[in-house]
């Protein structure tokens, strides 16, 4: 089975919602990434300042060991776990490292980063590395060290600040809440804004689409308006095709009218000729132009009714239709005392041809004033679904089993000899509704008569 192509409005949309959340998600990652990059170019600042201070305020004593001339200005160097610390270290040989100075805030311990680590700024002097690391009370911290060679001196001291991250972290993360709010609210407004987009970009495509539903309902003959110059050429095509299978439908009714009137003038002489002529083979020929008669009247019945059937745009109201055959049998069969009750409202049309209706329901409800012992019931209304119409007639006559239901629908046959008709009555009502994609099926009526329901293509009323 092949799988629906589901809506284009919908498709252009999700399609759309889809890049655009990918670019909304983008944007922010990037974003929190370029902030948390600040966050942390702002610390890396803060202890290269450190490193600065310590750098110029050390010196080297007269016994050769490091003096620190003025200690940092910043308070929290001084408050014990503060997250800000310093510490001043050198190899006192060449595995182990010593602390020579170090921060208040550090207390009793000392900054442990690894001995890669501080290999590294002996590899590099005056050049600031940085690490991240474990501090004393277990914060995250942020080091910055710098080996450096003082005057009288033969090794390094190697210079350290940390400061604990946690306070930018946070700053990262509400700064990432923020931004995924605030994109939400742009990723909403922007669907919102894509969806009236193609809403009103596919508009142009929605009044086309009611435009041919109109032509196929009969509410207008072509598909009008002015469109964009892009499904432009799609109307124009549209109503090409339009003319085109009027032209076709108006020469089909050409020709079955021609052929009808062919064949019916020599099956009139023949017919009429039998009449003066009393012979057998008279009487034959007679029996055999009426066979041929009601055959062509049938078959082109068919024919024009497929054409109509074919044909775009037919649409006949149901009601003034049956009242007008209601009244006309009223005449015919009041004197036999055949009374006909009808019921239709007023928004039911069909969908194809008013003389192909006509015929239907014609037959139908002659058929069952013929049989009617004194009432006839007619009623019509919508169908089982929107795109079918039903229309029910019962008479309260003497009905027929279901094997002789099952008879009357076929072609020529005649259930009573006594009764006039051709026996091509209801099989004619049967052919012309499946030419339509609808049904006939007989029944019991209510009242013990025969009930036949018609099933018929519904046009939309205006």
């Amino acid at each position: 089975m092949t799988p629906s192509p589901g809506s284009l409005v919908r498709r252009l949309v999700v399609s759309a919602a889809i890049w655009a959340a990918v670019l909304m998600i983008a944007g922010a990652l990037a974003l929190t990434a370029l902030y948390r990059q600040s966050a942390l170019g702002a610390i890396d600042d803060r202890l290269e300042s450190a490193v600065s201070a310590l750098v110029a305020a050390v010196e080297t004593g007269e016994d050769g060991e490091l003096v620190l001339a003025r200690q940092p200005s910043d308070p929290r160097f001084d408050q014990v776990f503060s997250g800000r610390y310093w510490q001043i270290g050198e190899f006192y040989d060449a595995d182990t490292f010593r602390v020579i100075g170090r921060s208040r805030s550090l207390w009793d311990e000392r900054l442990r980063p690894p001995d890669a680590f501080l290999a590294s700024t002996l590899d590099a002097p005056g050049e600031r590395v940085t690490i991240e690391m474990t501090g004393p009370d277990g914060e995250p911290l942020r080091i910055m060290a710098q080996a450096v060679l003082l005057a009288g001196r033969q090794d390094p001291a190697i210079m350290m600040a940390g400061e604990d991250r946690r306070p930018a972290d946070r700053d990262v993360q509400r700064f990432a809440s923020v931004v995924a709010g605030m994109f939400l609210i742009f990723a909403v407004a922007l669907a919102i804004g894509i969806f009236l987009q193609v809403r009103v970009g596919l508009a142009p495509l929605f009044r086309m689409r009611d435009s041919v539903v109109d032509v196929r309902e009969g509410r207008a003959d072509r598909v009008e308006g002015a469109y964009p110059t892009e499904i432009q050429p799609l109307g124009d095509e549209l109503n090409s095709l339009l003319d085109h299978s009027r032209e076709v439908v108006d020469r089909a009714r050409t020709h079955v009218g021609n052929l009808a009137h062919a064949l019916k003038t020599p099956i009139a002489v023949l017919l009429n000729e039998s009449r003066t002529d009393k012979t057998e083979f008279a009487e034959l020929v007679g029996r055999q132009a009426e066979i041929m008669s009601r055959q062509v009247d049938h078959h082109l019945r068919r024919a024009r009714a497929a054409a109509h059937a074919k044909s775009v745009g037919a649409r006949t109201p149901v009601t003034p239709l049956i009242n007008d055959l209601a009244r006309t049998l009223t005449r015919i069969y009041g004197r036999k005392g055949i009374a006909i009750n009808w019921t239709s409202p007023d928004e039911l049309v069909f969908r194809g041809e008013r003389q192909d209706l006509e015929e239907m329901v014609g037959n139908l409800m002659d058929n069952a004033c013929k049989w009617a012992a004194s009432c006839v019931t007619v009623s019509a209304g919508p169908g089982n679904s929107e795109q079918t119409l039903e229309i029910r007639i019962a008479d309260d006559g003497p009905g027929m089993d279901a094997a002789a239901r099952e008879d009357a629908l076929k072609r020529g046959v005649r259930l009573d000899e006594s009764a006039p008709g051709s026996g091509l009555g209801l099989s004619i009502v049967g052919d012309l509704a499946k030419v339509y994609g609808g049904v006939l099926a007989l029944g019991e009526a209510e009242a013990g008569g025969l009930l036949a329901c018609l099933t018929l293509p519904a046009a939309k009323d205006r």
